[in-house]
């Protein structure tokens, strides 16, 4: 993985001293709140309800052991003995006391992190596919060019304020894992005809309160000239981009406005004048960051069958073994060696994507024994270590049992995608957790679950749906109604190469219906579905009215008054 130089290191240790003096002076009354916050959201330190909510980067969602470690650290010393992974590849921690904060800064900065650029109306962490470098579909891999745009973006001094926040996503392979067409820019990275690494360049999604697919606005760009294109894409909104309207600021605003045709257009234009300037990739900077993504030292490792592999295991132990090997171990590029996926989605017990400090030095020791040093981190917020050899799985699976992290749940209903909410978050409307929490309770069957196949169930506490719910082929956002708690259903939500975003079934729902209304729905799709047809083909089959029709069948009018359609 790449490692910082002196420049890398030199800026997040500056960066260090420099917020210490900033929170030195809003601690000692020297620093009004009002210019003191600017300053903690560049380091990414928000005021949540209940304590300082610290957001930290994870790259690409790339992560050594010695780093995951720290983060254990950071959690038991100056938390509550766990850390929340988000899903843009961030991990959060929800209980910070401010005269702490320099600290945690400093003792990221040891291990090469920060949490720059984690809040703001800036260029945030770019995100990619957790499984880059290692996918058996992958075109080429994204991580160089990843670090190259993060090394250009970090601090740019034209972007530090641009109308809203900015998100960039950057996939390689043939499956999106990334949620590509939902980001400001998605970049879609591939070789032309002539082997040459090029993008295609996609601007305008985003979810949030008007979820918009991201438009295709060029193709084939050579990957050298990303800066300078970027750069006209980016002064085309900075320019343009609505900074009268909060709800109107993002740039989907701007290209549904203008048209993608349009928005090309004066990208083009802009990007006339500067695409053979000097801010292009040179091919010594990307010798210079792909040295850091080289293959590690794989052995000559025999292909192992799944069959055989589940006849390793012990005969009462071969079920459950085989469950996870479906569901949590996938393809790799090498033969004789697998990517495995730690489910951080243990049915009722912890919030979707929190790991404790236990599980988290326990994960960084397996890092270490079975994949090279290094995890990764997904937008679904489960953890991966991407290069285990096949013959060591049902070793890994039986360590990885003790710190609950092996439910073979992986792309099933109750691998649910959950924002903090209204727990933790200021802006939720709505608690999320609960929710997540009721529904695993309610399908904790795991032969039932395996049965339903693949459904994504996504809850945002609010509509900046951080819970990604637009996209879940159920989605479950919380409102507000008079001061109380409310939930609406969406429905025929997808991420991937087929992505789309998900219709309002009608009115909510309270909170303690939420189960029942889930069962309602699987029950339709149970009684409707073909073979084994998966949710979102179902639903696209029939519409939303069998759905619909079961959602509200048996609740009154009265029970269903949070109305917000």
């Amino acid at each position: 993985m790449y490692k910082y130089d002196y420049i890398d290191q030199t800026l997040v240790n500056e960066r260090v001293i420099q917020f210490k003096d900033q929170v030195d002076r809003r601690i000692n009354g020297t620093l009004p709140e009002e210019e003191f916050r600017p300053l903690r959201l560049q380091n990414g330190l928000y005021h949540q309800r209940h304590a300082y909510m610290l957001r930290v980067a994870i790259p690409y969602g790339l992560l050594s052991s010695d780093q995951l470690r720290t983060l254990a650290h950071i959690a038991d010393k100056y938390d509550r003995g766990y850390g929340h992974f988000t899903t843009r590849q961030n991990i959060q921690f929800n209980w910070i006391k401010l005269e702490e904060s320099p600290a945690i800064l400093a003792d990221l900065a040891k291990v090469q992190m920060h949490a720059i650029q984690t809040s703001g109306n800036c260029i945030r962490n770019i995100t990619s596919d957790a499984f880059a470098g290692v996918a058996a579909d992958e075109y080429v891999d994204p991580r160089p060019v990843c670090e190259l745009l993060r090394q250009w973006s970090t601090l740019h001094p034209e972007f530090a304020f641009l109308p809203r926040k900015f998100k960039f996503a950057v996939c390689g392979a043939k499956e999106d894992r990334t949620i590509l067409l939902c980001h400001d820019v998605g970049i879609s990275l591939k070789k032309n005809e002539n082997g040459e690494l090029v993008a295609d360049i996609y601007a305008g999604g985003g979810m949030g309160r008007t979820p918009i697919l991201g438009s295709l606005i060029k193709e084939n760009l050579p990957w050298n000239v990303l800066p300078s294109y970027l750069t006209a894409l980016l002064r085309v909104y900075n320019r343009f981009g609505r900074r009268d309207n909060i709800y109107k600021a993002r740039i989907k605003i701007l290209v549904k406005a203008l048209g993608p045709e349009e928005f090309a257009r004066q990208v083009e234009g802009e990007w006339a004048s500067i695409k053979d300037g000097d801010d292009n990739f040179q091919q010594s900077e990307w010798d210079r960051v792909a040295k850091h993504f080289t293959k590690p030292t794989y052995k000559t490792a025999e292909q192992i069958s799944t069959e055989d592999l589940i006849q390793s295991a012990l005969e009462n132990e071969r079920t459950a073994f085989a469950r996870w090997l479906e569901r949590n171990v996938k393809a790799h590029q090498v033969p004789g060696y697998a990517s495995v996926i730690f489910s951080l989605k243990p049915h009722g017990s912890v919030a979707p994507g929190d790991a404790t400090t236990e599980q988290m030095l326990a994960i960084a020791d397996l890092a270490d024994q079975y994949s090279f040093g290094e995890l990764r981190v997904t937008h679904e917020q489960n953890l991966v270590l991407a290069d285990v050899e096949q013959a060591k799985l049902l070793e890994l699976w039986h360590k990885a049992k003790a710190q609950n992290v092996v439910l073979p749940n992986i792309g099933l209903l109750t691998d649910i995608i959950a924002c903090p909410g209204g727990d933790f978050c200021s802006l939720a409307n709505a608690k999320s957790l609960p929710i997540a929490k009721a529904i695993q309770e309610r399908f904790d069957d795991l032969d039932y679950l395996h049965d339903l196949g693949e459904i994504s169930l996504n809850i945002s506490g609010c509509i900046n749906s951080c819970g990604h719910h637009h996209v879940g082929n159920i989605g479950v956002l919380g409102v507000d109604k008079d001061g109380k708690e409310w939930y609406q259903i969406t429905l025929g939500g997808e991420q991937g190469n087929h992505a789309s975003i998900g219709k309002v079934i009608g009115p909510s729902f309270g909170a303690e219906q939420i189960p029942d209304v889930m069962a309602d729905i699987i029950d339709t799709f149970v009684k409707h579905r073909t073979a084994d047809e998966p949710f979102i083909e179902t639903y696209r089959r029939l519409g939303v009215m069998p759905f619909k029709e079961a959602a509200y069948l048996n609740r009154s009018k009265e029970s269903t008054t949070g109305a917000v359609v």
